[in-house]
């Protein structure tokens, strides 16, 4: 059973084609590739028909928090998904998270479900809470995620980053509309602790420097808001 409470800064970068290069070869010296290897991962966002929750994030607010449902490649209704809660307060990221069938979800969501844990009451009490919480976005990325032997620190590179905001099911084709220039990856390091002091010396010796980027957040403005015209 993978972890299902997470609390840890995540910070991002925008990588050239050719930092991206020299932060690979760098990283591989030191991490080692997580389970999934190099993987798609589908991220179905939640949201109000108004788009409340993506709209608050890009308030920049202390608290924020984000619903979603994760597939790791194409899904198929026998596939381990997680739903999961995004919180960030404070610049600190919590996300709980529970792992069901695909073909269970609609049933919890249905509250079919006896025994719940907390986590899941957690995830129920959103949907209650929020007006008609349902699919908006589709996010698929090819990422590869790596780990330290002796640390929490978890570094992803983002690839082919795209969107779609119809046909809303992971069981189909990985395609989408791109968001990213072909030349450009997005690198997140996550950690509840500091950077090692190989990691501060490659960051400051390219140049790269922190950006608040939301994956969600870019679709919404240029996409979703411009096409309608409200924020």
């Amino acid at each position: 059973m993978s972890k299902m409470t997470f609390k840890r800064y995540e910070l991002k970068y925008i990588l050239s084609a050719e930092n991206y290069k020299i932060f690979l070869e760098e990283i591989q010296k030191h991490l080692f590739l997580d389970k999934y290897k190099e993987t798609t991962i589908q991220s179905l966002y939640y949201d109000t028909p108004s788009f409340q929750l993506i709209r608050t994030s890009i308030e920049s607010p202390l608290y924020k928090e984000k619903v979603r449902l994760r597939c790791y490649g194409r899904g198929n209704q026998d596939s381990n998904v997680f739903l999961e809660i995004k919180k960030k307060y404070e610049k600190i990221v919590y996300k709980r998270r529970i792992e069901l069938k695909l073909s269970s979800l609609e049933q919890f969501l249905n509250k079919e479900k006896q025994d719940l844990t907390q986590i899941e009451k957690e995830l129920l009490y959103l949907f209650d809470y929020y007006y008609d919480l349902k699919p908006r976005v589709l996010l698929l990325y090819d990422r590869s995620a790596y780990l330290a032997n002796d640390s929490d620190l978890r570094i992803t590179f983002d690839r082919n980053v795209r969107f779609r905001l119809d046909d809303l099911d992971v069981t189909h084709e990985l395609n989408g509309t791109k968001i990213f220039n072909d030349d450009e990856v997005l690198l997140e390091i996550k950690t509840a602790s500091g950077y090692p002091e190989w990691l501060i010396r490659l960051l400051n010796d390219n140049k790269v420097y922190k950006t608040s980027f939301s994956k969600y957040g870019t679709v919404y403005k240029q996409f979703i808001n411009k096409k309608e015209g409200t924020l």
